[in-house]
């Protein structure tokens, strides 16, 4: 019973790691990166869709991308998804087939703009890898009401889980500054 609660703990908290990588990659570096894209929803007929899911995406040059629609009927709705998003800047250019995106140069202003953005999404994957762990202790906690596991038992477990609690937001820290040094580059 122990193990099986310690494992899904395990298994969320990766998944939490990996969410975060993923939300580090839609943050907008010096370059073209298709994953910036990948999440933005664009209105498909009626459906809120991810773009990554509508069209095909390709880097050019350093700051730009093409973006072919599968359908060429959703040029217009993924062209005013691409305007839409905040914090982007991207000049969407349609020229019937082909949607070329070119990014802007990033300020330095811009670039600490990314740093805080990417410290809030470090932050908010961090919580989720606690929450995980409180679950996971409020399941240990009844194990030993139930009387299924002993105290020794559970006292070993919730060291165990606060230790792959603490191996998790370290994994999210070392991405986060990975992430920094990417994002203040010149």
């Amino acid at each position: 019973m122990i193990q099986t609660v310690l494992a899904e703990a395990t298994e969320k908290m990766e998944k939490a790691v990996e969410a975060a990588k993923d939300d580090f990659g839609t943050i907008r570096t010096g370059r073209a990166n298709p994953a910036m894209f990948q999440k933005i929803i664009v209105d498909y007929y009626g459906t809120g869709t991810p773009l990554g899911n509508l069209a095909s995406i390709q880097v050019l040059e350093a700051r730009s991308l093409a973006i072919t629609p599968y359908d060429k009927g959703a040029l217009m709705n993924i062209e005013k998804a691409i305007r839409d998003v905040p914090n982007l800047g991207a000049q969407p250019n349609n020229d019937g087939t082909v949607i070329r995106v070119t990014l802007p140069d990033l300020t330095e202003d811009r670039r600490k703009e990314y740093v805080k953005l990417a410290k809030a999404k470090a932050e908010d994957h961090r919580v989720s890898v606690r929450n995980i762990r409180r679950k996971g202790n409020d399941d240990l906690a009844a194990l030993k009401k139930d009387g299924a596991a002993g105290e020794d038992e559970i006292a070993r477990a919730e060291k165990e889980l606060d230790s792959l609690t603490k191996n998790f937001v370290d994994s999210i820290d070392n991405a986060l500054k990975h992430k920094e040094a990417e994002l203040l580059e010149v």
